[in-house]
């Protein structure tokens, strides 16, 4: 008659989620391992706990009050289970993430690095990729993306602050091109085109006195590594819209110079992401603990 955790997890989770998809995806399995856990239960009670329909998964009688008698229970255990796994020495296993190729070069020092450092028994995977994946189904602990792009039903862990795209060129380029004072100047510049994931070619986003718009941008030139279109800029082969975290060094060195800056505000920066679960992994736990001591520091912020 005695069920597993994983199975008393199973039930407490369809019982907040209202249905076993949700409760998967907070749990980190597949809908027909939750769905298995929670049948052999009834069956070896003998009770059934919810009742099932094409649309709805309630809880029965029984269910009620065996969720109101275990939940508390379970409860106490987790936090005696996190309590005992903060004293332990060492964190183990492997902690693996997927992002972006930018995202990566943002937080590669002052977060994955510094990870490492504090737990050397962890092995740490990254994963880059330009399009959006199901962290969960893929095997990831958790993803890192700038905010907008984060899936709605997702636990979000702001790490930076807010980013600033910036419109840059080379002084050679300027010498022969000129300045555009607005951003419908640029239809006479040559601009360095962005390829984006899904294929489409990034339109450059403009904000101004409440006025927001986005342009597709002449320019010969496409490309789909922001390093390239750097590199690109630099050479004088047009103007780039990149992260002024990734140009600092470049305009602060004059190899480029910026425009339009009253045309480019700020947006929410990254964030790490991971499904909602009740018992947060150690080895996730702890990297979110240090990106919060970070963001306290603020020696994340100026890093990036």
């Amino acid at each position: 008659m005695r069920g597993s955790l994983a199975e008393l997890e199973a039930v407490l989770a369809v019982s907040s989620q209202g249905g076993f998809r949700a409760a998967a995806r907070e749990l980190g399995i597949s809908s027909s391992s939750l769905s298995q856990q929670i049948a052999s239960l009834e069956t070896r009670m003998g009770v059934r706990l919810f009742n099932r329909s094409t649309r709805s998964v309630v809880l029965s009688a029984a269910g009620e009050q065996f969720v109101a008698s275990v939940g508390p229970a379970l409860e106490a255990i987790r936090n005696a289970v996190e309590h005992v796994d903060e004293h332990r020495a060492e964190a183990t296993g492997t902690l693996r993430i997927n992002t972006s190729v930018g995202a990566t070069r943002m937080v590669l020092t002052p977060l994955i690095l510094e990870y490492m450092r504090r737990n050397p028994q962890m092995a740490v995977e990254i994963v880059t990729e330009g399009a959006l994946v199901d962290v969960n189904a893929k095997g990831f602990d958790a993803g890192i993306r700038i905010r907008e792009a984060v899936p709605p039903d997702m636990v979000v862990v702001p790490i930076g602050d807010s980013i600033r795209p910036t419109i840059v060129g080379s002084v050679e380029y300027f010498r022969r091109h000129g300045r555009p004072e607005l951003p419908a100047d640029l239809q006479n510049h040559m601009c360095i085109r962005a390829r984006m994931a899904s294929g489409a070619i990034y339109r450059w986003e403009f904000e101004r006195r409440g006025e927001s718009f986005a342009l597709d941008v002449p320019g010969k030139l496409v490309l789909d590594d922001s390093d390239l279109m750097l590199r690109a800029a630099r050479d004088g082969a047009g103007l780039a819209y990149l992260n002024e975290w990734q140009v600092a060094d470049d305009i602060a060195e004059g190899r480029l110079e910026q425009v339009l800056a009253d045309w480019t505000p700020p947006y929410p920066g990254l964030c790490l992401y991971y499904p909602g679960r009740r018992n947060l992994p150690a080895k996730l736990r702890r990297f979110v603990n240090l990106i919060h001591e970070s963001r306290e520091s603020s020696d994340l912020g100026r890093s990036v």
